[in-house]
């Protein structure tokens, strides 16, 4: 057998993950392999795995989720399932730093809850890994009671956090007999599942499986014909809209859920190790969404948006009842009244979404008005205010480590609240802080707050076309932090955002950093489109998503490298820091 070492890795809230770990057993190692399990189990139960596959090129990697095995935590529960998947950048963060293994190097092999956890780490931080093998991923586990997910998520509502033990027996997971037995006297099998990871889990595989054309990496799925677990019609959804041209499905018949530790597993994983095998022997393999503006399924949707729909059909009745929903509300509610004058993607109406205080004509008023504050939507912008403060903290930390100067710029910056506020409570303010955009409404109110925040003697604001590439090289002092935070969500034509890009890259050194936002999912773009007006002339708010792969893509042929990320629980927005290249 090959040897196994014992470590601990620690995620971004500082809990300690146990994983294992088995060396390559060559001296030129190819990569590695990172291992995930199904819920309720543990590494161990994955422990067969690496002398199974004979790949003996390649150091192997299991961890134990939080909750499991032997990983800290209430067994079964995690704050969310968002929460677990950062957990799974962390784990590869770690992998990459202290073994020295690059991520493009890299494979993934999960099963069951491990692999939607993997799903949904590839659709939301796109990372460059070589390949995925998932095994029976759990898109859509078989609760069996009728309407029990409704029943679940009523009796959350109602009770809070509560555990749901799982009715799964050994012998509807497995032929193999050694298994059933091992399974039956593990005590770190964890039976309970936290209600909030099990909703979680519903609807995270709900946006991925919807979205799979969004993913690029790669992809081996391997479903188990028996499955007594997980029901079938969203697996082959999720295969046949994936997004990458290179993909596998192999149906297994007769096998039972736990396709990795079946009786007659070798057939599976001599799938998956002639798939590992066959990516690790071509390039890393990505297509180009340079231009999925033009030709892109993102593209595709958003002319689905902006085609009128007949008045007289029940969805156009729908939509112009909201539209004089949305005006009734407008006379009683503060912020709907904001965005019918100046935009809903205004940056007005986000200044008043950032400081989240309800107002309208009396009760009524506010109370409409906190139900719209508390829109999905603008939870999500919410967030992003924070993920952009963290990430802006960590790039001035990283340059002061470097010895560079820390000169910050917005180039749309709104009213500038969420920069200024993030830099007037650092220990260490920056250099210079510049803050531009387009609008004579923000800047005035911009430079308002400035002064209001007392930083008028390191900031300015001033009004600038954050698409005009020459404008952006000459900014005067050398910027060595970009922010483009809400940007180039509003705009779906890529040219000009290239053009931005360069821009902020002939201005930005070798060193210095960027801090972008992205919008690669939203559950209510067609109320949005439908119902809503942006800041163009009471235009139609009609965005055009891009997938994180897309953005990211952008960002590197700029000559940015992407070295951190943070999403939302809801996977709306991210925000991520990418690095300066030498040229």
């Amino acid at each position: 057998m090959r040897p196994v070492e014992d470590h601990t890795f620690r995620t971004h809230d500082g809990v300690e993950l146990f994983y294992r770990y088995w060396p390559a057993e060559t001296a030129n190692p190819r990569g590695a392999i990172l291992i995930f399990h199904r819920g309720h189990e543990h590494s161990g139960r994955m422990a067969h795995l690496p002398d199974e596959l004979d790949l003996p090129e390649f150091a192997m990697f299991a961890w134990d989720a939080r909750g499991h095995g032997r990983s800290p935590g209430e067994r079964g529960f995690s704050p969310s399932l968002a929460t677990s998947v950062r957990d799974v950048q962390d784990f590869v963060d770690h992998v990459a730093a202290t073994y020295g293994i690059g991520v493009e190097t890299m494979a993934v092999i999960a099963q069951s809850v491990g692999a939607v956890l993997i799903a949904t780490w590839v659709h939301d931080y796109a990372p460059p890994i070589r390949c995925m093998v998932l095994a029976s991923p759990a898109f859509k586990v078989k609760l069996y009671v009728p309407f029990a997910r409704g029943l679940l998520s009523a009796k959350y509502k109602w009770r809070g956090l509560f555990f749901v033990n799982s009715y799964v027996k050994p012998q509807f997971l497995t032929h193999d007999p050694a298994r059933i037995a091992s399974y039956r006297a593990d005590p770190l099998i964890t039976r309970p599942i936290a209600v909030n990871i099990l909703l979680d889990l519903y609807r995270a595989a709900e946006r991925v499986v919807s979205d799979a054309r969004a993913i690029t990496v790669p992809t081996q799925l391997l479903i188990s014909g028996a499955d007594w677990v997980v029901h079938h019609p969203p697996q082959h959804r999720f295969f046949e809209r994936l997004g990458t041209p290179v993909k596998e499905r192999h149906v297994l018949p007769g096998f039972f859920h736990d396709t990795l530790g079946e009786q007659d597993r070798p057939i599976a994983l001599e799938k998956a190790r002639r798939f590992i095998l066959a990516r690790f022997a071509e390039p890393l393999n990505r297509p180009s969404l340079l231009a999925a503006d033009r030709s892109g399924y993102t593209r595709e949707e958003a002319d689905e948006l902006a085609s009128p729909l007949p008045l007289a059909s029940a969805r156009g009745l729908y939509w112009a009842a909201t539209r004089l929903g949305l005006k009734l509300g407008g006379l009683v509610s503060d912020g709907i009244r904001l965005g019918h004058r100046t935009g809903f993607d205004s940056g007005s109406t986000l200044d008043y979404v950032y400081r989240n205080q309800p107002a309208g004509r009396g009760r009524v008023g506010r109370l409409v008005d906190a139900a719209y504050l508390d829109s999905i939507g603008w939870r999500g912008i919410r967030q992003r205010k924070l993920h952009v403060e963290e990430l802006l903290r960590q790039a001035m930390q990283r340059l002061r480590d470097k010895g560079m100067a820390v000169c910050v710029v917005d180039i749309a910056a709104g009213h500038g609240r969420y920069v200024l506020e993030a830099l007037e409570t650092t220990v260490d303010r920056p250099d210079s802080i510049l803050l531009r955009d387009y609008s004579d409404i923000n800047v005035t109110a911009g430079q308002l707050l400035i002064r209001q925040k007392g930083l008028a003697s390191i900031a300015r604001f001033e009004a600038c076309d954050a698409f005009d590439r020459d404008q952006l090289a000459r900014i005067d002092p050398a910027p060595t932090l970009g922010i483009v935070s809400g940007l180039y969500e509003l705009f779906a034509d890529n040219a000009i955002v290239q053009r931005s890009l360069k821009g902020l890259s002939a201005a930005i050194p070798a060193g210095g950093y960027l801090v972008y936002t992205n919008q690669p999912w939203h559950p209510q773009l067609e109320m949005i489109a439908r119902a809503l007006t942006s800041h163009r002339q009471g235009q139609a708010w009609i965005m055009r998503r891009r997938s994180q792969a897309e953005m990211d893509q952008l960002v590197a042929a700029a000559g940015f490298r992407k070295i951190d990320q943070r999403i939302d629980e809801w996977g709306i927005f991210s925000v991520s820091i990418a690095e300066r290249t030498a040229a």
